[in-house]
């Protein structure tokens, strides 16, 4: 007896019956627990009677069944109470086609689409909440995100030019869309999250946004309101945190091959700062931030800039270790990571994975970017911030370069 038919089929009715409780809990008069459950085994019956029989088993079950939900409908719309949309019939179908999905053995596939189904329907509020909170700005935020990734993307060449055959149109657009899709995903968490965010939210969420934008807006701030100095350097100081776990993130998509011989490293320094920035909270008398409203890090111009200087720094590299050898390369990533950690990281990681640079080199220039990044940000407070936040972060900033210096030199 094959036991992978029965796993299918007992894979179905969990399937059906998880999504039909959600139904039946959150639409009474709908489809519910039983119905959803004999859907999903009804598609995965088909789709193994089709095999003998011939596919049409398949499209007749998924037409019977939109049947049987255009009739039901027709009963229930004289009710004054009949639910409106057609949320529960879409759902059907999909499940139906999960069901299906079974029979051809793609068992984590069906039940990641059954659970996000599940999920789907069950984030009803939240995400209608989302949609309200999110205005014009927001939509034109998402819908350049398209045009980024979904339109010009695919236009490009995928293969090298230029000098040093390191200028790959597709490639370098590709670290455009990944580093913009970051930034709108925290900005649009940002503007969901709104005025209830504390201090630690809002640091994470200028982490990942833009640690150095995030400097500039606070160190002016504490220019005009120098009580708020302690508060401006803890979210400083965890923004620049975070930007050792979005470093690892750029590396662990672009280049996965290298992550866990890098990732070490970053982590340690990550965790330095964080207690440093743990020390900064339990020094903060205050526990609330008054977050200033997100700036959309969608613009065109802002991911063509970054494009140019992507590509800026791979020819600086590859041209640096072609003339100038391993004190070359410090230097580029010394200045580029002053204005921009995400073109450091992701040129390093790429011409690593192409295998263009080591490893050991590879890791200290992006770690040289970050500390450059660290003492740029010190000196925009310097111009910008108050006296106050200034000695604040000389002292949290002084901390992490240490710490990155003694990284840098003991490392094996």
């Amino acid at each position: 007896m094959d036991t992978s038919i029965w796993q299918q089929f007992g894979m179905a009715l969990g399937l059906g019956l998880l999504v039909g409780l959600q139904r039946e809990w959150a639409e009474p008069k709908a489809a519910g627990i039983r119905t959803f459950a004999l859907i999903t085994v009804l598609g995965t019956a088909s789709a193994h009677l089709a095999v003998s029989f011939g596919g049409w088993i398949l499209a007749a079950g998924m037409i019977a069944l939109g049947g049987l939900m255009v009739l039901a409908n027709l009963r229930r719309s004289g009710f004054k109470d009949a639910h409106p949309g057609p949320t529960t019939e879409v759902a059907a179908l999909v499940m139906f086609t999960v069901g299906a999905l079974l029979q051809l053995g793609m068992i984590a596939e069906a039940a990641v689409i059954g659970g996000a189904v599940a999920l789907l329907l069950h984030w009803k509020q939240p995400l209608h909440h989302f949609v309200e909170r999110i205005g014009g700005k927001d939509i034109q935020a998402v819908f350049r995100m398209v045009l980024i990734g979904l339109v010009v993307l695919p236009l490009l060449p995928d293969r090298s030019f230029g000098p040093y055959e390191v200028l790959n149109p597709f490639r370098i657009w590709l670290m455009v869309v990944l580093i913009v899709g970051i930034s709108i995903a925290s900005y649009l968490l940002s503007r969901y999250v709104g005025a209830r965010v504390g201090s630690i939210i809002s640091g994470i969420l200028g982490g990942l946004i833009s640690s150095t934008a995030t400097t500039v807006s606070y160190a002016r701030r504490s220019k005009t309101a120098p009580e708020s100095s302690a508060l401006a350097a803890l979210v400083i100081m965890i923004a620049s945190t975070i930007v050792f776990a979005r470093v690892a993130f750029e590396v662990a998509v672009v280049a996965p091959g290298i992550f866990w011989q890098v990732f070490p490293q970053f982590a340690v320094m990550g965790a330095w700062m964080a207690v440093i920035a743990a020390g900064a909270y339990a020094f903060s008398r205050q526990k609330q931030a008054v977050v200033s409203e997100p700036k959309d890090p969608s613009n065109l111009a802002a991911a063509v800039v970054f494009g140019g200087l992507y590509a800026l720094v791979l020819l600086a590299v590859a041209g640096a270790r072609e003339h100038f050898g391993d004190s070359g390369l410090y230097l580029v990533a010394a200045l580029s990571g002053m204005t921009d950690m995400d073109a450091i990281t992701l040129s390093t990681a790429q011409l690593i994975n192409a295998d263009r640079l080591s490893i050991d080199t590879g890791w200290r220039m992006m770690m040289i970017g970050a500390l450059s990044n660290i003492l740029f940000k010190g000196g925009v407070v310097a111009i910008l911030g108050s006296p106050r936040l200034l000695a604040r972060i000389a002292v949290l900033f002084g901390g992490s370069l240490v710490g990155g210096g003694l990284l840098l030199w003991f490392w094996p």
